[in-house]
């Protein structure tokens, strides 16, 4: 029986703890770890003759499961699925997993750190000391502030809670309120939401369509206001986040995740320094990575042995 299994995460390794669940099965992990950009013959040769992939955030295309035969599962080490054709997947019916509920805390915790980037001016301070200087930047305090929250998922309900606990004004836009679980928390529209808030918060699920933040948005927003992104970069329309950081209709950007990743050298938002900018790594804390691998494997497991893994898109 074919028992391969592909690893495209590139911090899962062997002898790791999803490495050895993976072989106490009788699987064989075999590691192809995402980084630069593949070739189409690799990208369709990725996962011939394997039955199953721990796939990282790379696009996985419908000619790559198309020439995969033997795959039945794919699981994300992470929430976000988007980069997974899952259309072509359900039509060659390879099951799609994500695994909830591992980093959420990671998320919101990251969020909270560019919103304190952003208020503390920490690009310019940092950059000051590294160049020899002592700047002394007058920054803003995160008490007292509006806080908008767009999506009331585990990481948005994470971030939410810390809005409170640091004494913020808390407003949340979602289609699932939970008035009853969410205490000094105000749920109100997306538009109230974004002309409300100082800081914004987005923790929303990629959409098919058009961005939900575009230049009407931006627009409506307090020219003093934060954007904060550590979900999607395809919830942003990039090109009028820049024009309305130039115009100041918006003050500033904390931005973990872009349209287009790796950032690209002629980015403007790169070398704006109202914009603080990581590499998509919210979910990266040691403790998220070990709970988001370890919830992968057991997802091929539970699919190879016939059941119904918790994170099951298709």
């Amino acid at each position: 029986m074919n028992n391969r299994i592909v690893i495209t995460t590139d911090y899962l390794r062997p002898g790791d703890t999803v490495d050895t669940m993976l072989r106490d099965r009788g699987l064989e992990p075999v590691y192809s770890p995402a980084g630069g950009t593949r070739t189409d013959e690799e990208k369709l040769a990725l996962f011939k003759g394997a039955v199953g992939a721990i796939a990282a955030s790379e696009p996985v295309a419908r000619a790559m499961l198309a020439t995969s035969p033997m795959l039945k599962v794919i699981a994300r080490a992470g929430v976000g699925y988007d980069n997974v054709d899952i259309d072509a997947a359900a039509e060659l019916g390879i099951r799609v997993c994500n695994t909830p509920g591992v980093n959420h805390h990671a998320v919101a915790e990251l969020a909270l750190a560019l919103m304190l980037a952003c208020a503390r001016r920490l690009n310019t301070v940092l950059a000051g000391v590294d160049d020899g200087g002592w700047p002394r930047e007058a920054g803003t305090e995160l008490r007292g502030k509006s806080l908008g929250v767009i999506g009331y998922g585990p990481s948005g309900k994470a971030i939410a809670a810390l809005g409170v606990a640091l004494g913020m004004r808390v407003l949340v836009s979602t289609a699932h309120p939970d008035s009853e679980q969410s205490s000094g928390i105000e749920f109100a529209d997306f538009d109230t939401t974004i002309k409300a808030a100082d800081y914004l918060s987005l923790h929303s699920r990629a959409g098919k369509g058009d961005p939900i933040i575009d230049a009407a948005s931006l627009s409506a927003m307090k020219n003093s206001a934060i954007l904060i992104n550590t979900a999607r970069g395809s919830l942003v329309d990039e090109a009028a986040l820049v024009e309305a950081l130039k115009t100041g209709e918006i003050a500033g950007a904390g931005l973990d995740v872009l349209q287009r990743e790796p950032m690209v050298e002629d980015n403007p938002l790169r070398t704006m320094s109202n914009v603080v900018i990581t590499s998509h790594l919210a979910g990266q804390t040691l403790e998220a990575r070990e709970r988001a691998g370890v919830a992968a494997a057991q997802a091929i497991i539970d699919i190879l042995d016939g059941k119904t893994p918790q994170g099951t898109v298709v």
